[in-house]
């Protein structure tokens, strides 16, 4: 469910954007791409240190979009390439999954899982 351009996206510099959606209204918070791993069933997993606002969220509605891309990959009309990725996301706090995001972040409270339904390249 991972396109090849999408795994060489998340090797290069560039911000992630992570959109959620609370009783309060939507909510954005930002990460790396050198920071999101694949598990090995093909969620995205995510590091979280604070991300208090999109867990609240997430507990009220587990839809998130997510956004990331890199000027270093050759994307669909020249230098550039992005997607768009909309799922399912769970925090993660015990576990084997918690375990593995843990052993190369260790600053993480939580791992953020997210079972991808789409990613879409944009650019």
């Amino acid at each position: 469910m991972i396109p090849e351009k999408l795994r060489e996206i998340m090797k290069k510099d560039g911000v992630v954007a992570i959109a959620s959606q609370g009783p309060d209204g939507p909510h954005m918070v930002n990460t790396w791409n050198s920071y999101l791993r694949i598990s090995q069933d093909g969620r995205l997993f995510v590091p979280a240190g604070y991300m208090h606002t999109t867990e609240a969220n997430v507990a009220h509605n587990p839809e998130v979009l997510i956004t990331l891309g890199s000027s270093k990959v050759e994307g669909l009309h020249g230098p550039g390439a992005g997607f768009l990725i909309k799922g399912k996301a769970r925090f993660i706090t015990s576990g084997p999954d918690f375990d593995f995001m843990k052993e190369k972040f260790g600053w993480l409270r939580a791992t953020l899982a997210i079972t991808i339904e789409s990613a879409t390249q944009t650019w």
